[in-house]
């Protein structure tokens, strides 16, 4: 009887492992990520209030960098926005969140998004005016792209063959520097791993 209720032990934690498994592999091809804001956060194109929100990458993006952020349920998508990939030596076995420092009473404003077990993440890419002021506020460079682009940022999108995902992939991304000066991207992103 022994042998029969360890037997049976082992099977219902192999199913249990099996079953976790399958929804782990699920989230990880969009990199779903549920994160909780205490305060205002801003992002490319607009600021989202304290509370909760899901990031995902776009499932049929074939190169992974529109990011989008959805309300707490999933039900609506709040932003389609353009990101870098950014490498880095150490992955994370959590969920790490950059954040650009500002000055108290303004809304934080993301830099970047790194998935557990990554060890590169997704750079958010600012309208070219705003990204200039974060620049000067931060003393370092923020990637940027042309301002007539971010009106698309806002717009949830359908699939990655919509008109403005497509315009975002397809715009010339720079940095802007401290000095208002645009920059080459590289001076943000580390492009390529470490080794």
């Amino acid at each position: 009887m022994t042998v029969r209720k360890l037997f049976s032990g082992m099977f219902s934690a192999a199913l249990f492992c099996a079953l976790m498994a399958g929804s782990a592999v699920a989230d990880q091809w969009d990199q779903a990520t549920q994160v909780t804001f205490s305060g205002a956060v801003e992002v490319p194109g607009k600021v989202l209030p304290a509370g909760t929100y899901w990031f995902t990458l776009m499932n049929d993006d074939a190169d992974r960098n529109i990011v989008e952020i959805w309300n707490a349920d999933r039900t609506r998508e709040l932003a389609t926005i353009l990101t870098l990939v950014d490498y880095r030596l150490q992955p994370s076995g959590k969920t790490v969140l950059k954040f650009e420092e500002r000055p108290s009473g303004q809304a934080e404003a993301l830099e970047a998004w790194f998935y557990p077990g990554d060890n590169y993440g997704h750079e958010f890419v600012y309208p070219r005016t705003r990204a200039r002021e974060l620049a000067k506020q931060t003393g370092r460079p923020v990637l940027s792209m042309r301002d007539d682009l971010a009106s698309n940022i806002t717009k949830p999108a359908t699939s990655a063959k919509d008109a403005s995902v497509v315009a975002m992939k397809q715009a010339q991304v720079g940095a802007m520097n401290p000095n208002g000066q645009e920059v080459a991207a590289a001076t943000v992103v580390q492009s390529t791993p470490q080794r």
